[in-house]
């Protein structure tokens, strides 16, 4: 039986290496922790030159970035919303949340939020290469985490008969 640990890193495309190891720097103080680049990808020994970049998120969290400038520009998938595809990040608390934000704005970041998610609060913006970024502050007890955790396999199991959103959790949206 396969026992994860836990994830070791998650990487996303960047246009710019350097670009986005400065930005996550100045916006997010994540610094940089390794590079590695080859001019053959080791996986599948194809000639296409590449930069890998590691950024330290936090108790041994790393995000990473390929850099690849003999690939086409990037893009992304245009028949998914921008608002689905996301990295979220935790920060310790709403003062941290809002500071954050500040922080953000002051280096010309267009944030929006916070917008309350019921058991956390979260504000929403975008790197320099596109990617949608969330950092989010839990504000829920635990006994709302709990009673989310109770119900989530019966929500599972009608949202794939119905395809409709389970009433199970709604107070989550429904509190003031």
């Amino acid at each position: 039986m396969i026992k994860i640990e836990k994830i070791h890193h998650v990487a996303y495309r960047c246009k710019d290496a350097k670009e986005t190891t400065d930005w996550y720097k100045e916006m997010l103080n994540m610094d940089l922790v390794l590079a590695i680049a080859e001019n053959e990808v080791p996986s599948t020994k194809a000639p296409d030159p590449y930069m890998h970049i590691f950024l330290d998120a936090g108790n041994e969290n790393i995000l990473a970035f390929f850099e690849i400038p003999n690939s086409p520009d990037m893009g992304r998938d245009e028949n998914t919303p921008a608002w689905v595809q996301h990295l979220a990040l935790r920060v310790a608390d709403l003062d941290a949340l809002i500071a954050a934000k500040t922080h953000l704005e002051s280096k010309g970041v267009e944030v929006l939020g916070p917008v309350n998610h019921g058991i956390f609060k979260s504000i929403y913006f975008f790197d320099p290469n596109g990617h949608r970024l969330e950092l989010a502050a839990n504000t829920g007890t635990a006994e709302q985490y709990k009673q989310l955790n109770d119900v989530a396999p019966a929500m599972i199991e009608e949202w794939s008969k119905t395809k409709r959103a389970p009433r199970h959790a709604a107070w989550l949206h429904e509190q003031g």
